[in-house]
């Protein structure tokens, strides 16, 4: 059973990897130090439901509906073109003081953010229902599948408690107005260059 686990530990973990919309805002969220634990739980619940729908061999699903990835697309991509607006919006405005004392939005208003940016990625399903799914039909015992399942949901746990927490390693280095203010704007361009990725 190790062998299976490791290989869906490994898989999930690459994949979650890639910089992306989701990791960046739970990135933001960890340097602010603010509702940090319910927003990685979020996450990696949200990847732990779609890993085991993947492995159960719910990826047919996406075949039965060919305009899905595109609607997907759609609404992801406008979903970041706002948000990214959002965050350049807030880099010209300069005013960090709440950000600097730790205090961001509401519990409610980040988790749905997180949510958005979750459920709104089309390539979380390409990666989730699609290649883990795909990969784990390697292994045709019940045993070996639940390891490889449980290996990989463990990865998403292990990633993004890590990043939520581990920045607050940078902490130090964000004491700063302009130091927030280049966090946006990058943030906020790799946002516009997901969005322009997805339409493309």
């Amino acid at each position: 059973m190790i062998t299976p686990a490791l290989t869906g530990f490994a898989t999930a973990f690459a994949l979650i990897l890639a910089i992306g919309a989701q990791n960046a805002f739970v990135l933001r969220q960890g340097l602010a130090g603010a509702h940090v634990f319910p927003l990685c739980l979020l996450c990696a619940l949200s990847d732990a439901i779609l890993i085991t729908a993947g492995v159960l061999g719910f990826g047919a699903i996406v075949a039965l509906y060919p305009m899905l990835p595109q609607i997907m697309a759609w609404g992801g991509a406008a979903f970041l073109l706002v948000y990214g607006a959002l965050r350049l919006w807030a880099a010209w405005q300069g005013d960090y003081a709440l950000q600097i004392a730790g205090q961001t939005a509401g519990l409610w208003a980040t988790l749905a953010t997180g949510a958005a940016f979750t459920w709104l990625n089309p390539h979380v399903y390409l990666d989730t229902l699609g290649l883990i799914g795909a990969i784990s039909t390697q292994f045709t015992a019940t045993g070996a599948k639940l390891a490889f399942g449980i290996g990989a949901v463990s990865a998403s746990f292990v990633f993004f408690f890590s990043l939520g927490y581990g920045a607050r390693l940078l902490a130090p280095v964000m004491t700063s107005a302009r130091a927030w203010q280049l966090l946006d704007v990058l943030i906020g361009l790799v946002m516009w260059a997901l969005a322009f990725k997805l339409l493309s």
